[in-house]
């Protein structure tokens, strides 16, 4: 039986969303076309005919509650099916149209994606493209992503997955670097080197590693951490010490003698380890832009074929 009442806040709820998404009234009714104050008693309106909180309101910005969070997020799915059921309308249209967001991690999104972007928009001028720059864990629903890309050998298994190749990682310096500190031999060796590392966690700069059966954990130390991969590859070119990258990173300063392998005997584990995935959600009917990204990806990157 369908709810009247319920159906009569749908609107005020896809004005939360933007008001979330916009972090303040006066944004979140530039975009609506309405007054911050129609919009705030909208938002009174909506907390009482849900009897919850969503939002504290200070003088500086708005703090979601935690049922805010909660009914933003249920929100958030209601919002993508509508999407969804405007899409079947426009799914069989010839030409892809609109607006496709993907999330990759910044290494993969600057050494592997960058170079298809302008070839993709270029063969299909009706599509928008928006890549966020992500390492971690994101939710799809949540922040409107489309695709994204992982590293890892555990993917969202509420997911559909398309698995494009393995990524390893490989430990470097450069050559000048082992002429003047030596090179190490076994991970314990180190810990008398200047490494670089990431440092966005306190575990960044604890590396581990696997031989065989054994297994060593170390952690390392340097003058200088980046959490950006080319310029963290440009400090290791310069001497700066010895730094861990994926393939798809080095592999052109390898192949260059830029940069040599360092520990190769050993496997190096972490977070972003395993499987290149493409992962989206699972849709019945998949708007066509995402559909040719999709599988234009797919036959670019397939690594496994």
């Amino acid at each position: 039986m369908v709810n009247a009442k319920l159906i009569a806040l749908l609107p005020d709820l896809a004005s939360y969303i933007l008001i979330v998404k916009e972090g303040s009234f006066t944004a979140a009714a530039k975009k609506l076309d309405v007054s911050p104050s129609a919009l705030s008693k909208l938002m009174t309106r909506l907390e009482k005919a849900l009897n919850v909180k969503l939002i504290q309101r200070t003088t500086r910005k708005l703090i979601v509650t935690d049922s805010g969070q909660k009914v933003y997020e249920q929100a958030m799915v209601m919002l993508n099916a509508a999407q969804q059921a405007v899409e079947v309308s426009t799914i069989d249209h010839a030409e892809p149209a609109g607006t496709i967001t993907v999330a990759a991690p910044e290494a993969f999104l600057n050494s592997v994606l960058q170079p298809f972007v302008v070839p993709f928009l270029e063969q299909y001028p009706e599509i928008n493209l928006h890549l966020r720059a992500v390492d971690g864990e994101i939710d799809l629903f949540k922040y409107g992503i489309d695709v994204a890309f992982k590293l890892t050998d555990t993917p969202d298994e509420a997911l559909v997955l398309k698995e494009l190749g393995k990524t390893d990682l490989v430990l470097c310096a450069s050559p000048e670097y082992l002429a003047k500190k030596g090179t190490p031999v076994h991970p314990d060796d180190l810990k008398q080197h200047d490494c670089l590392y990431l440092a966005e966690t306190n575990t960044d700069n604890i590396w581990s590693f696997m031989h065989g059966e054994e297994i060593q954990t170390v952690e390392v130390h340097g003058r200088y951490a980046v959490n950006h991969s080319q310029m963290r590859l440009s400090g290791v070119k310069q001497g700066l010490g010895v730094g861990l990258f994926h393939d798809f990173v080095i592999n052109e300063a390898l192949e260059s003698n830029e940069v040599v392998r360092v520990l190769s005997d050993w496997q190096i584990r972490s977070n972003y380890y395993g499987a290149i995935a493409m992962q989206y959600a699972q849709t019945k009917y998949m708007p066509a832009r995402l559909r040719v990204f999709i599988d234009y990806i797919n036959e670019q990157l397939n690594l496994t074929k």
